[in-house]
């Protein structure tokens, strides 16, 4: 078994940027022993202890160092190179989910065989893709797919809660992992973000088929990415829509933002427009619907929060939800219900 010390220096208490790390401590089936952040050295995190250095962490004898933040680009910052290699000369397996390859880094790489440690990229896409071959069509078992108005507002989130969910009630369910914080979390996965543009909707395909073969008999839940409206981030969406090939989306969405975050005059369209957008989108073979609304509440009091899933649900006429913060239930009664 793994033991991680997460890597989060200067973001683990960024909602944002330090979602591998709380996406992993939420959601991840090996332990967390460490967290480190010198800026925070000496404080906890849902009773795992923050240490300064690497030096620091060996005390509670983790096996592996996963990095636990997202960067601007993908890029280590100059002052981590010093960090991964303390890592690696101190023995620990290195798990890397940024866009910038270890494994490719030729004095980390001839650090980690002199001290025999594996340097594993989550990021880096198998060699071997292609387009679909229709093969996710063929499966007999319901694909849900997590679409959402932006980036990183919850679409991982909701197809953990989902899957938990739906396990806990008996069915045979699959959280299908497309980028790196999900597959830091399952132990399997592509990150679509990583692969050529011709090859994301086959890559996913190969992700449906394997999540199908490892259990997901009953339900396929696909992690999702970007968002199709996003002036950036449209693309992975899109290939995700149809190499998934789903046959109901779950729409999130982050309550009371009205612009795609980190671009000023992109305005967000409204929920009954993202429904009909998605819907339309989808192949004409396989016309996916939006079940439901997944809302994420985190910056509203619990009254504006209930306000505003009654408000979703009025407006786009589909039920609708905070999933992490009331629960799956109601999400989940629809996916499972709902005829195809």
């Amino acid at each position: 078994m793994k033991r991680y010390l997460i890597l989060a220096e200067g973001r683990s208490d960024d909602p944002h940027y330090g979602k591998t790390a709380r996406g992993v401590l939420k959601y991840g089936a090996e332990p967390v022993v460490a967290i480190l952040d010198s800026a925070r050295a000496g404080e906890t995190y849902d009773g795992i202890p923050i240490v300064g250095s690497v030096n620091d962490a060996l005390c509670f004898n983790p096996t592996t160092a996963l990095v636990g933040v997202a960067t601007q680009g993908g890029r280590f910052p100059p002052a981590w190179r010093e960090l991964l290699k303390s890592c690696i000369a101190k023995g620990l397996d290195l798990e890397n989910g940024l866009h910038e390859f270890v494994s490719d880094d030729a004095e980390l790489s001839e650090l980690a065989a002199r001290h025999r440690v594996e340097l594993r990229d989550l990021r880096k896409p198998p060699a071997d893709l292609d387009v679909p071959t229709g093969e996710n069509l063929q499966l007999d078992t319901r694909i849900v797919l997590t679409v959402g108005s932006d980036c990183a507002i919850g679409k991982m989130t909701v197809s953990l809660e989902l899957d938990r969910a739906a396990r806990k009630r008996g069915f045979s369910s699959q959280f299908v992992p497309t980028g790196q914080t999900g597959i830091a979390i399952a132990g399997w996965g592509i990150a679509v973000d990583a692969v050529v543009s011709d090859f994301i909707a086959g890559a996913t395909e190969r992700l449906v088929v394997e999540g199908y073969r490892r259990g997901g008999t009953d339900v396929l839940f696909v992690e999702g990415q970007g968002s199709i409206v996003h002036p950036a981030y449209s693309g992975v969406t899109m290939g995700l829509i149809h190499g998934s090939a789903p046959h109901l989306y779950v729409l999130c969405h982050l309550a009371e933002t009205t612009e795609i975050e980190g671009y000023p005059g992109h305005p967000l369209p409204s929920l009954t427009e993202l429904v009909e957008t998605h819907e339309r989108l989808s192949l004409p073979i396989r016309t996916a619907r939006v079940a439901c609304v997944a809302l994420n509440t985190r910056f509203l009091g619990e009254a504006e929060a209930r306000a505003a899933i009654e408000a979703a649900a009025a407006e786009t006429g589909l039920p609708a939800d905070d999933p992490v913060r009331f629960g799956p239930e109601k999400l989940l009664d629809t996916v499972v219900q709902r005829r195809l």
